[in-house]
């Protein structure tokens, strides 16, 4: 019984992660206007819903794929959006 739980843990983890990572994919793959757009958006975001608890300086704290590996906790426990999200990670990953 143990096994099947853990197994079922398991499968929930990997099907979460990689549906994030093909969403930070997707992120990428967009015109430097909207990248630009989504950036200052995230700038917009990022101290109503980071700062409110964190007090977090955004940038080189982190590496992209630490920031994607937080947002995906965050994006959870925050209750966010995705547009808002994908507007914050964008926000995070530039200010480096």
């Amino acid at each position: 019984m143990k096994t099947k739980a853990l197994m079922f843990i398991l499968v929930v983890a990997a099907g979460i992660t990689f549906s994030f990572t093909g969403w930070a994919q997707t992120a990428g793959a967009q015109s430097a206007a909207e990248k630009r757009a989504l950036f200052m958006r995230g700038a917009e975001l990022w101290p109503v819903y980071c700062n409110t608890c964190h007090n977090a300086r955004p940038g080189p704290e982190f590496s992209p794929s630490e920031w994607n590996m937080i947002m995906m906790h965050m994006r959870t426990q925050a209750n966010l959006p995705a547009q808002d999200a994908r507007a914050i990670l964008e926000y995070l990953k530039g200010s480096r």
